[in-house]
């Protein structure tokens, strides 16, 4: 499910939290234009192995979908996970320089 006051998707089992997001700033994704950069992907360790990042993957591409929105995998588990899904192929737009360089500033 996408968090409405910040840029994440999270899902919540028992009491720890797991989620996408950059550990220091909780944030999963930038909106660059018309794509979603995902450049993380974050699991408690207490649920690892239980297909939680699976889920809110899929749950994530749904919503961009949805949304009208295209992806750009900088996480290389998303990257991984549209290899073996290729239902959502179509909404993958490539890893860029540019991209990369564009990150990098806006995660300063």
């Amino acid at each position: 499910m996408r968090a409405a006051t910040e840029a994440r998707y999270a899902a919540s089992a028992a009491r720890p939290r797991s989620g996408f997001g950059a550990a220091t700033t909780g944030m999963p994704w930038r909106c660059r234009s018309a794509q979603r950069v995902f450049h993380h992907t974050e699991v408690d360790a207490a649920f690892a192995g239980q297909g939680l990042a699976s889920l809110l993957l899929r749950e994530a591409l749904a919503d961009v979908r949805r949304s009208g929105m295209r992806v750009v995998p900088v996480c290389p588990y998303m990257a991984a996970y549209l290899e073996r899904h290729p239902e959502f192929g179509d909404l993958a737009d490539p890893v860029t320089p540019e991209v990369l360089r564009w990150l990098d500033a806006e995660l300063a």
